[in-house]
């Protein structure tokens, strides 16, 4: 049966039959309060709740009194907060964007060359004939259709007119904003525009889509791993500061994905790079603390509603009231 831990900053639950001796991770001073700053210090969960403070006795010359024997054994082991000037600060947001070095893998090398020795001949091809190949898919973002035949011309076209966007957890088209968390049901939304198939690419030119991607975390690393087959090095980029991330991602040859996210903690820019792979790209960004981050990205402030606001509730309430 599991146990609440009374660790400082932990508060989990664990099996004390099976509790290792860097299961938690915990603060042994007092606590600090600051933007993203968790445990510092890692030993086994605690199951026995901690003493509550002995309140002094408070004589008439108003002096305090109290026993040493009663005083909580603690307190002597008490860490005095940093001054104001030595805390650890946010970089801001508005710092200037540098661009990830990358490396390209001899897997992707391979792909990109027989990708582009098997285009060579589709052009060959494409220049004896117009002819739409049976089977070709539409160019619009959101579209799931495939041409068939002449009768696919004629047949009205449902489409994103918008972009992809993913933001804490949630997955939805700029266009239509019907949010998700699920990616395959993602996928599954149907267009909100109607219009007319692209069957070519030189008509469509790059295709704006969702690309799936996840994270994970080491102590000292935060890796993000975008899901996109055959990126071309060439059109692909990652630009970072300290606390930002923009994506710009061209792969498949016509598909492209840009993703901008607010990061959770603080990364070296200096020592992140950008790792290109043929079935995946992986951004590996080195943290500038060794700790663990709660989430990928950074919730968006929350926003005070204004006096106008709060004054037209005061009246709406009152009115009610009335």
């Amino acid at each position: 049966m599991s146990v609440l831990c009374y660790n400082k900053g932990c508060g989990q639950r664990f099996d004390p039959e099976n509790n290792p001796d860097d299961g938690c991770t915990y603060h042994p001073g007092v606590p600090v309060f600051h933007d993203a700053l968790k445990g510092c210090t890692r030993g086994p969960h605690n199951k026995e709740k901690p003493p509550e403070p002995v309140k002094p006795d408070v004589t008439s010359s108003g002096e305090k009194e109290a026993d040493d024997q009663t005083k909580p054994k603690f307190n002597e082991y008490i860490i005095s907060a940093p001054k104001p000037q030595e805390a650890i600060c946010r970089p801001s947001a508005d710092e200037p964007m540098v661009r990830l070095q990358h490396k390209v893998s001899a897997s992707l090398k391979q792909a990109l060359e027989k990708l582009k020795l098997s285009e060579n001949a589709a052009e060959n091809k494409e220049e004896d004939s117009d002819e739409i190949k049976i089977g070709t898919s539409c160019k619009n973002g959101g579209c799931t259709k495939s041409f068939e035949g002449p009768a696919s011309d004629s047949d009205v076209c449902l489409y994103h007119s918008g972009f992809p966007i993913f933001h804490e957890g949630m997955k939805y088209w700029s266009c239509c904003k019907r949010k998700t968390s699920d990616f395959n049901t993602f996928l599954a939304q149907e267009g909100c525009t109607k219009g007319v198939h692209l069957w070519r690419k030189k008509d469509a030119g790059k295709k704006v889509v969702p690309c799936r991607f996840d994270w994970h975390q080491t102590g000292s690393q935060v890796i993000i791993s975008i899901y996109a087959k055959n990126s071309v090095p060439e059109l692909c980029y990652v630009d970072a500061n300290s606390t930002t991330l923009n994506i710009h991602v061209i792969f498949e040859g016509e598909k492209e994905f840009e993703q901008k996210i607010s990061l959770w903690g603080v990364i070296d820019v200096s020592k992140s790079i950008v790792n290109m792979m043929a079935a995946k790209i992986e951004v590996a960004m080195k943290k500038s603390e060794v700790m663990s981050w709660a989430r990928l990205d950074l919730p968006p402030p929350i926003t005070p509603p204004k006096e106008s606001e709060i004054k037209k509730e005061e009246a709406d309430s009152e009115d009610e009231d009335e």
